[in-house]
């Protein structure tokens, strides 16, 4: 069998993910590797020493750094990604369920979507004039796509930076999921339309719909700049946070989340939610619901308990 090493072949793997220009998942792989390399004394070892043992030892390791369970799940995906690699190139034994017994789902444990109230008034409010003089100009702008994101079926930030001009026609909104690939329509409502003229680009040179990116898509400078717009959205969002009174933490997720869980609350077949969504399967949908449904199992214990306490005899 051919000899390889673990964090030679994630090395390798970045290199080509860059070559790719998936720069994100590159940047992903990059900090699995940083953190394996420090858990290991900076030791590369060979597939043959990867083993349960071992990779449980690299999730206590995290978790004693603080590191969340969604991140744990991420990096030890890495992990299994760059063995499955090894194991097809025949640099590895395939070992049955080697990742069994470490965190590799996802947690929906928090709370993170907005009440319909938060939402409502945010929706309220950018109908209203758009300049509010208790709010900064660019705060403002953040708001307004906050909203818009929303009405777009809780788009993905990374995927409204690069929409670009020519994605909307008539009014109709096309355009293609960056992680999974996915063609999108949406049809926009008269309310998206608008706040969109509100904050479009107003570069006739730029083919971008909002003026996040100056660079060429899939070039390494334009993903520089969409993690710096993000950086820049997500403190904004701080800041509108305490304008709105809200209790829910805000950040680029939150109004994909609240999307999710309103439609949800309508009573909408998940399965439509997924569809709306662009999610590459049903299964990470029912993750965004998971505490949803299980206030609603619990609210149905409670209804289960008082039925049957109302049929108690009283003395």
């Amino acid at each position: 069998m051919k000899q390889k090493l673990l964090l030679e072949m994630l090395s390798s793997t970045i290199l080509e993910l860059r070559a790719n220009g998936q720069w994100g998942t590159a940047h992903v792989y990059r900090s699995a590797r940083n953190s394996f390399s420090a858990f290991n004394d900076d030791k590369d070892i060979p597939f043959c020493k990867l083993n349960p043992n071992l990779l449980k030892r690299f999730e206590i390791y995290l978790r004693q750094r603080r590191c969340s369970w969604n991140t744990v799940s991420t990096y030890m995906k890495v992990l299994r990604a760059v063995y499955n690699r090894a194991v097809d190139n025949g640099y590895a034994l395939y070992i049955p369920r080697l990742f069994r017994h470490v965190h590799t789902s996802v947690c929906a444990d928090q709370r993170r979507s907005l009440d319909a109230s938060d939402i409502g008034n945010l929706l309220y409010e950018t109908e209203k004039v758009p300049i509010n003089g208790t709010l900064p100009l660019n705060v403002q702008k953040t708001k307004i796509l906050f909203a818009l994101m929303f009405l777009l079926r809780g788009i993905p930030f990374v995927d409204l930076v690069y929409l670009r001009k020519a994605d909307i026609q008539d009014n109709i909104l096309k355009y293609r999921r960056r992680k999974t690939g996915r063609s999108l329509t949406v049809a926009l409502t008269p309310e998206a339309m608008r706040l969109i003229r509100m904050v479009a680009n107003t570069d006739k040179n730029s083919p971008y719909l909002f003026s996040f990116l100056s660079s060429p898509e899939g070039t390494e400078t334009a993903y520089h700049e969409y993690q710096s717009a993000l950086r820049a959205f997500n403190y904004k969002l701080s800041v509108l946070k305490k304008w709105m009174g809200s209790h829910a933490h805000l950040s680029t997720y939150t109004i994909r989340h609240t999307w999710a869980t309103m439609a949800y609350h309508c009573e909408i077949h998940p399965g439509i939610i997924s569809e709306a969504m662009g999610h590459s399967s049903i299964k990470v949908t029912e993750t965004y619901l998971k505490p949803f449904q299980n206030q609603r199992i619990d609210q149905a214990n409670q209804e289960v308990i008082s039925f049957v306490k109302g049929y108690a005899a009283v003395f």
